[in-house]
């Protein structure tokens, strides 16, 4: 099954932040991606900008266009920065991979639907 690892911390412009950060913080996940691949467990995932460039679509009301408007859908002190996509036995499992993956805040395990079947 796979599972989706979402990754929370606060808001950061990795632009802006000083290299040595930025690497350290890169080398976290270059360990992490290692530790997938020796364990031979498919996965993909990406980081995400600053949610301050997200844009938002919800239903504007019934029978009515959708909205779209700029920034996240609500305000947090921390934002989904990164996610990584991983096949996993059972929850157990996903829970083990997800404890040496580097995180700010938290990160949330969800089960993905497996539409073709």
């Amino acid at each position: 099954m796979k599972y989706m690892l979402m990754l929370f911390e606060p808001d950061t412009d990795w632009d802006a932040v000083p290299e040595a950060e930025r690497t350290a913080a890169l080398d976290e996940h270059a360990a992490f991606i290692a530790y997938l691949d020796s364990r031979g467990i498919e996965h993909s995932g990406a980081a995400l900008r600053p949610s301050t460039t997200a844009t938002t679509l919800r239903p504007a009301g019934p029978d009515q266009d959708m909205l779209v408007t700029d920034g996240p859908y609500v305000e947090l002190k921390e934002n989904l920065a990164g996610f990584y996509v991983v096949e996993a036995a059972d929850l157990d499992d996903a829970v083990e991979i997800a404890r040496r993956c580097p995180t700010g805040t938290g990160t949330e395990i969800r089960p993905l639907w497996d539409a073709t079947n």
